[in-house]
């Protein structure tokens, strides 16, 4: 699996090897609210998540999840990927960075970096984005990626209704 790189990061698949920075960072308070709660509640919890959905992923189509490093000081700061979902049929572009990292311009370097290589290293012709409504920095990096707003709708299982962005690549 390659690693990719932008000005000021380096955006490598995720490996068992940042267990701890997705324990970190899916127990965060901003990640319940927005994303959601995945049960990870220990550093072995998500070493299976990344082995069982990350990794797996990556194996079937060859992209998913990515680490996403500031190259000044190797910190990991947050993570972007392509994500395929169970009730969409457009995979899915998504992204959680640690709260003193946003609006610094790091969750659109990288995942402008992932939308063109959806299209030139994976093969994609089109992208959907979701996200809460109350969710207005997700929505605004979404429109700001091109992804144009198309309807509001419930994922199966999940009870708040999400907004539905996509855009053609």
């Amino acid at each position: 699996m390659k690693k990719y790189e932008t000005e000021r990061l380096i955006i490598k698949p995720t490996n068992t090897e940042d267990a701890e920075f997705i324990f970190e960072i899916m127990n965060t308070p901003k990640y319940h609210k927005y994303i959601g709660d995945r049960n990870i509640k220990s550093i072995e919890d998500a070493e299976n998540y990344i082995k069982n959905r990350m990794l797996l992923q990556f194996e079937k189509v060859g992209f998913g999840n990515f680490t996403i490093i500031l190259k000044s000081d190797d910190s990991k700061i947050g993570f972007c990927g392509i994500y395929l979902r169970d009730g969409l049929d457009i995979p899915d572009i998504g992204f959680a960075f640690f709260e003193e990292f946003e609006g610094k311009g790091y969750a659109f370097e990288a995942a402008s970096e992932l939308k063109k290589l959806a299209k030139t290293e994976f093969g994609l012709q089109k992208l959907s984005g979701i996200t809460l409504e109350n969710n207005h920095s997700s929505r605004k990096l979404l429109e700001k990626l091109g992804l144009k707003f198309q309807k509001k709708f419930f994922l199966e299982g999940d009870p708040e209704e999400l907004m539905y962005y996509e855009t053609e690549l």
